[in-house]
């Protein structure tokens, strides 16, 4: 069975998309190849990986990434993580069966630990959800 590609992309890829991408590969790994990436890429942000770290999530590997990067890849879904990462997108020229948008705090705006904590949080709250919604699809596929 071929891993199902997901694209987790936001402002600067900085925080929630790199938080996503560690997330999802932590989670369903074995199901699905994340990756994710900046329409205006930056650093990754200490503190989006230290909260990953502190839930023992692996984020060796993590690095900013320009949605360039993916120009014409085909992607199983991609999830928007920012409203301005949503109008941005709209030009990318990749390719995908599935597009959600997850309006999600900026964590930078507060620069606290607590609000990456929260962010990581969310996050997961709603990958755990659209993870239970595709195994109950699977389940129903013929």
């Amino acid at each position: 069975m071929n891993k199902q590609r997901v694209l987790f992309l936001c402002n600067q890829n900085s925080a929630r998309s790199l938080m996503g991408e560690a997330l999802l590969r932590h989670l369903a790994g074995d199901r699905f190849e994340a990756v994710s990436a900046g329409v205006d890429p930056d650093q990754p942000h200490e503190l989006a990986l230290m909260a990953l770290a502190e839930l023992g999530i692996d984020t060796q590997g993590l690095a900013s990434k320009s949605l360039d990067d993916y120009v014409d890849q085909h992607f199983d879904a991609v999830i928007v993580l920012c409203d301005k990462a949503q109008q941005r997108c709209r030009q990318w020229s990749g390719h995908a069966d599935e597009w959600l948008f997850w309006d999600i705090k900026d964590p930078r705006l507060y620069s606290t630990k607590d609000a990456y904590a929260d962010t990581l949080q969310e996050i997961r709250t709603r990958l755990r959800l659209w993870l239970s919604m595709k195994a109950r699809d699977d389940d129903h596929t013929v």
